[in-house]
């Protein structure tokens, strides 16, 4: 699932980018290579069509990136220490005294 949101987020994201490349701007963008589009898009020209498609793209591409967000965000709930066993640890156990030890012992003064 995850690498199937990771891809479409990708390939979103180009579509994105190409649509906007594709928008007139002050320098035309890459709208001066496509040539005469009027006929095709209407007596207004691309500019509503790519405006939309930019619109489109965009919200899908907040619906992936909130949808892939919440689906790592619930793989990553569960933790290494859940399925482990707490008592298999080994504990400390500080009643013990100095007799109880093998230390080894200080000889005696002559």
């Amino acid at each position: 699932m995850e690498n199937i949101l990771l891809i479409s987020m990708v390939v979103l994201a180009a579509l994105i980018i190409i649509v906007v490349l594709l928008q007139k701007s002050a320098s035309m963008g890459l709208g001066a290579y496509s040539g005469s589009n009027e006929s095709i898009f209407g007596a207004k020209g691309p500019a509503s069509f790519l405006a939309k498609t930019t619109f489109a793209l965009g919200f899908a591409f907040v619906v992936v990136a909130i949808w892939l967000g919440v689906v790592f965000n619930n793989a990553g709930s569960e933790s290494l220490l859940d399925n482990s066993d707490v008592n298999a640890a080994p504990t400390m156990n500080t009643t013990k005294t100095l007799k109880d030890t093998n230390a080894p012992k200080v000889p005696a003064k002559q």
